[in-house]
């Protein structure tokens, strides 16, 4: 579990680090055991009021792609430091405009077991091309819970916490 305290130190130390003029809003930082995700919010790319959806869409990926090729040295060079300070792996990626990406995040292998009903769900999944195989079926079916519950896992997360904070106060072994 991930405490309030060490997102903060995180959120604090990218604050502190980052260039000013990547931060046209506060950078979104994401924590797990393994990865630090960092989402920078960059200066819009101007796109011409006629413009047709597709074109916007394409303007503002293409400022992300130039804006990740111009920053690329100097984003590593923070990755090197945040992850020898914080020992997890540091991913980026940017939101311009209506426009979100990632960079370099990691998938890290996960292992369960399923009995025969849950296999046959994925199965069921990789027989309709949904999925590639049981693996993708099961990352697809993890997006898809979170996409639908949101507001039950963020509660989750809240209760978690403050089992969590509550712990942090007890007495110490």
């Amino acid at each position: 579990m991930i405490t309030d305290e060490a997102l903060e130190r995180v959120r604090g130390w990218f604050t502190g680090r980052l260039p000013e003029e990547w931060k046209v809003a506060a950078p979104r930082i994401t924590i797990d055991r393994e990865e630090i995700t960092v989402l920078l919010t960059i200066v819009d790319a101007t796109v011409d009021k006629d413009a047709s959806a597709a074109e916007a869409a394409e303007t503002r990926a293409g400022r992300a792609r130039a804006f990740r090729e111009d920053s690329r040295e100097a984003r590593m060079e923070i990755a090197r430091e945040a992850q020898h300070r914080f020992e997890r792996k540091v991913s980026w990626g940017v939101v311009v405009g209506e426009h979100e990406e990632l960079w370099t995040h990691i998938a890290v292998p996960t292992m369960t077991r399923l009995r025969q009903p849950q296999r046959l769900v994925l199965d069921t999944l990789v027989d309709a091309g949904v999925a590639k195989s049981r693996a993708d079926a099961l990352a697809w079916c993890v997006r898809l819970v979170g996409q639908h519950q949101d507001e039950w896992l963020e509660q989750l997360r809240t209760a978690m916490q403050s089992v969590a904070d509550v712990r942090s106060q007890g007495p110490t072994a």
